[in-house]
């Protein structure tokens, strides 16, 4: 892995909202809303690398024996969620917790615009975390994938559409939302962006291809939510469900077909 975390950083086109969210039916204002919530609206820092939050508490549950001993020594991993404040830049915090276990840390980090949790890289459609944390590198399109994806596998979906901000804030950011003002921030940045002229639709799209499943193939289940970790499965909003060996090849395809998009766009 890459200890600088930046890749080609490429940053979501106008037309990529209303396409993912269109895959889970509701419109970019809904997707826009939920982004100035979780990320401002950007999955990138201002060094290019993905924005994350490393999590000291799901770091110590991803260790065991010298290795947990070491990372509580060093502060980077203590038992229970909110014992210390986190600092301004989880980096070198990542890279300390790197040094002692790499696949550990990266999955007790969330990652990008919709902040999923590298724990889940297995129901996000990747053979490894790396792999994971490799396609947040590269583009916020995929950033935004992985969290459509999560929302439509916790059945979050409907809630969205029916503006149910409650019970979107309650299953995405789990039973603590309120001391956050989640939900009301989510209403508060929807309203906004109701104001706002939508994107104009795009010429006739060019059509994703659909990845072949083996035989008995079944998509990975998410695990339910909790308070303070997001679960989301990057199954594939652009074309059903990607999946392990394909989430991994078709990564890399998925961002130049969206590269393609934005330069056909009128």
């Amino acid at each position: 892995m890459d200890m600088t975390f930046k890749g080609a950083a490429r940053r979501l086109d106008d037309l990529d909202l209303p396409r993912l969210g269109a895959s889970i039916g509701v419109g970019e204002d809904e997707i826009h809303a939920f982004l100035d919530v979780e990320t401002s609206g950007h999955g990138f820092d201002a060094q290019g690398r993905p924005v994350i939050l490393f999590e000291p508490h799901v770091f110590y549950r991803n260790l065991a024996g010298a290795a947990r001993a070491k990372a509580v020594a060093a502060g980077l991993a203590y038992a229970k969620w909110g014992e210390k404040p986190y600092p301004r830049d989880s980096y070198p915090r990542l890279k300390a917790a790197c040094a002692i276990d790499e696949t550990a840390a990266l999955r007790s980090a969330s990652w990008g615009l919709g902040q999923v949790l590298g724990e889940n890289f297995r129901a996000a459609g990747f053979l490894t975390v790396q792999l994971m944390v490799e396609a947040m590198m590269a583009d916020e399109a995929l950033q935004l994938a992985a969290a459509v994806n999560f929302i439509a596998a916790n059945r979050l979906d409907g809630k969205l559409r029916k503006h149910d901000w409650a019970g979107f804030a309650r299953g995405y950011n789990g039973a603590s939302y309120a001391k956050n003002a989640y939900d009301i921030r989510l209403a508060e940045a929807f309203r906004k962006w109701s104001g706002i002229r939508d994107t104009p639709p795009p010429p006739a799209p060019v059509p994703i291809p659909q990845p072949p499943q083996p035989k008995g193939f079944t998509p990975a289940k998410a695990e339910p939510g909790k308070a303070g970790v997001r679960r989301g499965p990057l199954s594939g909003p652009f074309s059903g469900s990607l999946s392990g060996l394909w989430a991994a090849v078709l990564a890399p395809l998925v961002a130049a077909i969206l590269s393609l998009f934005r330069k056909v766009k009128p």
